[in-house]
């Protein structure tokens, strides 16, 4: 339990101060600058290397006044009001920056029926599918609020039977409710017979460019599997028209998540028009306590004032800002729609052997015209390319487009880049590409990339943190919530440890020290923000956001990772996590 006493001056106090610093003649005069609060007497790690721990940190109006040894610090900011907040021995270090998630969607998975495989929910075959989805029915308030049932989260290769399920599986559900359930990666979703009535999808209906109606042994009937753009254009248009109270509440039932995994900056990639809406009231309103970066998406927003407007900045307007667009090259490598230049391992129900995923932009014209867009008007663009032929085409166009621009430090992100093949980090150096890698993968589908999307080989050099850490690559890494729970040392874990589900070892040489995977959860992605300067690591003139940590990651067994606590989030010097 963190202690916070404040040290007001008595006698004993002027006494005990005198004898502390030798000075047993003069009086005892009021620092220049008095800090609110000095965290101290714990293990406090910085993120600098020129000073990696010191003893204790000074701060005033929610920025860090100095850092540095105990003794120095209580003498040079202590005054009648100073708060010293004793870290118990604990682990103070910077803020966790969340490198890459969808923020506004995790409070959507806060209203919606748990899906989820163990560790982190009860799904494990169709069956169970059906029975959480028939008790969310009749306990949830969002059949009568919304007219339409939604479960997040199932993952196929966790159920028994290794496949999604059909329309008729959850027709025996429901057949007076449209349902809609969406696959762990976001990028697929399957429907209930009455949920493709409404939303018009037939026989007759074609695939989308970008996406796939699955059909059944006909070859013509929609088996209720949507994938990629199939499912994303149905998604937007089965979802409800969430109230503005709603929306406030969704987005502090998301905060408290991540302010609970001590994140103190949360990015929401891939934005929709009403998602930005949503987050610009919510920081007018004062419901944001955390800063928290949009990139919304180009294709659904090219249009929008709102990517000319003042938020689209480097600067927060109080705690929310726009960052940038985003871009989706493929899909997901666990959902078998990531685009590969090799096939599958084992290809999906009904495609060849020869089946490699498929690309979000068959035309890449006009996919140069959206990243020309980018370069025209100085906005930072985020990728998301898993497959390393997607990976091939984010080169290809930042070459393409690149040269008929002045060069400048634009620090285009690649999101996930799960098969980012050896030959192509030179590119990501050349180009300034700063990677946000997913290792959580090797814990949730390690063994399932292994086994089914890649094979042996292809797996081992999934999310290759060493070998972009061994080019002197800055690189963020990341939960993709609500993909995965944005669980912080589930992420610190994976990325040191790679274990697996079944507790094999994916890419045992693709292992990162933990300084350096704290690194890519602070320092590193701030940069990848643009925000080095303000944030990610404890130095003075940043601001004071924190997290405490139950032990030192440093010095614990590298197991005992995955079981350490997060006791309180502090932003700008403010408490805003305490755990109990």
């Amino acid at each position: 339990m963190t202690m916070k006493t404040t040290l007001r001056f008595s006698a004993a106090a002027t006494v005990a101060l005198l004898l502390l610093t030798g000075c047993d003649s003069e009086p005892l005069t009021e620092p220049a600058v008095v800090a609110d609060t000095i965290y101290h007497q714990g293990t406090i790690l910085t993120m600098r290397d020129a000073e990696p721990q010191v003893e204790a940190v000074a701060v005033r109006a929610g920025t860090i006044l100095a850092a540095g040894g105990e003794q120095a610090i209580l003498e040079a900011y202590t005054g009648p009001e100073t708060t010293l907040f004793d870290l118990a021995g604990q682990t103070l270090l910077p803020g966790f920056v969340d490198s890459h998630s969808h923020f506004s969607q995790v409070g959507l998975q806060a209203i919606s029926a748990n899906l989820l495989p163990p560790p982190d929910g009860p799904a494990q075959s169709i069956a169970d599918i059906q029975r959480i989805m028939r008790e969310f029915i009749e306990t949830s308030s969002m059949i009568e609020d919304f007219g339409l049932a939604i479960g997040f989260n199932y993952d196929d290769s966790q159920l028994i039977e290794q496949r999604a399920p059909t329309r008729q599986e959850l027709d025996a559900v429901s057949t007076d409710v449209p349902i809609l359930i969406i696959h762990q990666s976001g990028h697929l979703g399957v429907y209930n017979s009455l949920a493709l009535e409404q939303l018009d999808i037939t026989s007759e209906t074609s695939n989308p460019e970008g996406g796939v109606i699955y059909r059944e042994a006909d070859g013509v009937t929609p088996n209720g599997l949507l994938a990629e753009n199939a499912h994303i254009d149905s998604l937007i248009r089965m979802l409800p028209r969430f109230t503005q109270e709603q929306m406030m509440g969704m987005l502090t039932a998301a905060q408290a998540v991540y302010l609970q995994n001590g994140f103190t900056t949360v990015q929401d990639g891939r934005t929709d028009p009403s998602g930005i809406g949503a987050l610009i009231h919510a920081d007018r309103s004062g419901v944001l306590n955390i800063d928290a970066v949009a990139y919304p998406d180009l294709v659904m927003s090219e249009s929008s004032e709102l990517l000319t407007g003042p938020y689209m900045s480097r600067d927060y307007q109080n705690h929310f800002r726009i960052g940038g667009v985003k871009l989706s090259l493929d899909g997901s490598p666990q959902g078998k729609t990531a685009w590969f230049t090799e096939p599958y391992f084992m290809p999906p129900h009904g495609e060849s052997e020869a089946y490699a995923g498929f690309p979000i932009f068959a035309d890449e014209a006009e996919l140069a015209r959206l990243i020309d867009i980018t370069f025209e008007q100085d906005w930072q663009l985020m990728v998301h390319a898993n497959g390393d032929a997607a990976i091939d085409q984010m080169i290809r166009m930042l070459e393409q487009v690149g040269p008929g621009y002045p060069k400048q430090d634009r620090r285009p992100v690649l999101i996930h880049g799960q098969y980012l093949r050896a030959d192509q980090i030179p590119h990501v150096v050349e180009l300034g590409i700063f990677p946000s890698l997913y290792p959580m993968h090797t814990f949730y589908w390690g063994d399932w990339h292994r086994d089914s999307v890649a094979g042996p080989a292809r797996a081992e050099f999934i999310s290759p943190t060493a070998a972009v850490q061994a080019e002197g690559i800055r690189f963020g890494i990341h939960s993709d919530a609500p993909v995965t729970f944005p669980n912080s040392m589930r992420i610190l874990d994976s990325a040191v440890n790679r274990t697996t589900r079944s507790g094999y070892v994916l890419g045992p040489d693709q292992r990162i020290d933990p300084l350096t995977a704290l690194k890519a959860m602070t320092l590193w992605p701030a940069y990848q923000h643009f925000e080095e300067a303000r944030k990610g690591s404890i130095e003075a003139g940043k601001v004071a956001d924190f997290v405490l940590l139950s032990d030192n990651p440093l010095t614990i067994e590298r197991s005992g990772l995955i079981d350490l606590k997060v006791m309180a989030t502090i932003k700008e010097g403010e408490v805003l996590y305490q755990a109990e």
